[in-house]
């Protein structure tokens, strides 16, 4: 990671640069909704502001991620789920992301979590490697889950392990 870059809780200020950002990084190969509206919040219930990391490099945020639990169920807490991850495209390959889910793995880990998990569209082979680079394993795929542009693209979850297995559960 470049030493001059930093990563820290999103504040509800940043809204507006991660909806700009979220805007010039969508595409088919990440995303199967529709492209965001300029004026679409991204903190909201599902989505607090407090399960956003982001990435600065000056005073410019060049990405970043959210994680929420993977559930609302009180027997699931232990894993978090990463509900998206950008990283401007001028940014990319100098280890933004990676630094950014290792982040969010160890703000998961501090509160208790076991597990991270998160989806892929199959078809994203960068967002595939980087998340195998860092400890991500295929655990499903949805074969064809998703028409997009006229192709069938599957949903692969993967998950990766944040706590030593050894370790006793907490009640």
């Amino acid at each position: 990671m470049a030493s001059d870059l930093v990563i820290r809780p999103a504040r509800a200020e940043d809204e507006r640069e991660i909806v700009e950002l979220l805007r010039s990084a969508w595409s088919r190969v990440s995303e199967p909704g529709p492209e965001r509206p300029a004026d679409a919040a991204v903190f909201d219930e599902r989505h607090p502001v407090e399960g956003f990391l982001v990435a600065e490099r000056g005073r410019r945020i060049v990405g970043y991620v959210a994680q929420a639990p993977a559930g609302p169920l009180e027997s699931n807490r232990h894993v978090r789920h990463i509900q998206g991850l950008a990283v401007l495209e001028s940014a990319r390959g100098s280890g933004v992301g990676a630094a950014l889910v290792e982040a969010a793995c160890d703000a998961a880990r501090a509160a208790g979590a076991r597990r991270m998990t998160l989806r892929v569209l199959g078809h994203n082979g960068p967002a595939r490697q980087l998340y195998r680079r860092c400890g991500f394993a295929v655990v499903g795929v949805l074969p064809e889950e998703f028409l997009l542009d006229g192709a069938y693209v599957d949903d692969v979850w993967m998950s990766r392990r944040l706590s030593d297995p050894d370790e006793p559960a907490h009640r």
